[in-house]
């Protein structure tokens, strides 16, 4: 069935992730995509959508998706036999659950990401919940594979007790740092007045708040609200703060003794040597990436012919002009558009760089893009 075609129908085509899922099938398969958009005229409706649809995916936010599940099941009412129904909400039990009411095949999907800039999601986790997958099953490894995601199986109850600690502590602990920064604005200019002064742990955690805040509340209030084991999460991590406030509010050795052992050597027993090590080196990493994009002297270049050696051929230039790369970076575009960015020492001279630019866009090798400074 890996070579089978079948037509792909989305519930809740009109979000952000529904779009993106109705691009990767059209581009990346060569799939017949209908949507299903409430607001849109020409939108087909439900039971046409379970009628002409082979496979079902429903991409709706994670308090209606239940509720939206359970309608289409009853409308279907046992029409949907032979097809498969997928979701690619963030919280599984209730999605999953739902979809067993059906007489479909089912699968639980949470892409652990938002909509990525990038046609497929290469270097991203996918979690998969199989729940009831037979004849299915080689069209799905087939559309797992050309996602290009890292797939890793779960049952529900397990995604969604991961998730209040992958997803929902996290962004917990990041609203709850936007919280005090914002208390402390008034005396010390907030986020804009801190950042001259950041470590690269600080800018880290700055740029994850700023991401969460500027992205949809409602998302990340379902995954708060909607998920059950989150209340126990914050429990502990109320607790844990609750101790260290404590320690540090009680000040003597035996408090330092206790901040050494528990948060410390307790915490990095129970961790694990080699986690910690993946972990300090991938800081590591991302540290000498913030220093990178740090650097003064930069050019960023998009390369309109995606061919072998295109990128040879820029760094001839660079060759031709005297001017050394320090280091270099690319990434891409919601429009696909993959963007080189060329860090330079600092001591290179200005004319050479702007007549390297000026030779990069004058020979149609590549676009010189606006400073990203």
């Amino acid at each position: 069935m890996s070579e089978y075609k079948p037509v792909i129908g989305i519930v809740g085509s009109e979000g952000a992730y529904g779009r993106w899922l109705a691009q990767f099938f059209r581009e990346r398969m060569g799939l017949q995509v209908l949507g299903r958009d409430p607001a849109a005229a020409d939108s087909p409706g439900e039971r046409e959508l379970i009628e002409r649809s082979d496979v079902l995916v429903f991409s709706a936010p994670i308090r209606r998706t239940p509720a939206l599940i359970a309608e289409y099941v009853r409308i279907a009412d046992g029409t949907e036999r032979g097809k498969l129904w997928l979701d690619v909400t963030s919280i599984k039990s209730p999605a999953v659950a739902a979809m067993l009411q059906s007489r479909a095949e089912v699968v639980g999907l949470h892409p652990m990401t938002a909509p990525p800039k990038s046609p497929t999601l290469k270097g991203r986790v996918m979690v998969a919940c199989e729940a009831r997958l037979g004849a299915w099953r080689g069209w799905f490894e087939h559309f797992v594979a050309a996602t290009e995601a890292q797939c890793v199986p779960a049952t529900p109850e397990q995604h969604d007790r991961v998730m209040a600690l992958v997803q929902a502590m996290v962004h917990a602990a990041h609203l709850a740092q936007a919280g005090v920064i914002r208390e402390y604005a008034d005396e010390l200019g907030g986020l804009e007045g801190l950042l001259p002064f950041r470590t690269a742990a600080f800018e880290m955690d700055a740029a994850i708040l700023s991401r969460i805040l500027s992205l949809n509340p409602a998302i990340y209030e379902d995954i708060q609200f909607g998920n059950p084991y989150v209340v126990g999460m914050l429990d502990r991590l109320v607790e844990q703060l609750s101790r260290l406030r404590d320690a540090v509010g009680q000040g003597d050795e035996a408090a330092r003794t206790d901040f050494r052992e528990g948060f410390f050597a307790g915490n990095r027993a129970a961790l694990g040597e080699r986690a910690l090590a993946d972990g300090n080196y991938n800081y590591e990493r991302l540290g000498y990436l913030l220093a990178d994009l740090a650097d003064t002297q930069a050019l960023s270049i998009h390369l309109p012919e995606d061919r072998p050696g295109s990128l040879r051929v820029l760094l001839h230039v660079f060759e031709r002009h005297g001017i050394s790369i320090a280091s270099l970076h690319s990434s891409r575009t919601p429009a696909g558009e993959v963007h080189f960015r060329f860090g330079f020492d600092s001591h290179t001279e200005t004319g050479a760089l702007l007549a390297a630019a000026i030779e990069v866009d004058g020979s149609g090798i590549g676009r010189v893009l606006p400073s990203d400074k």
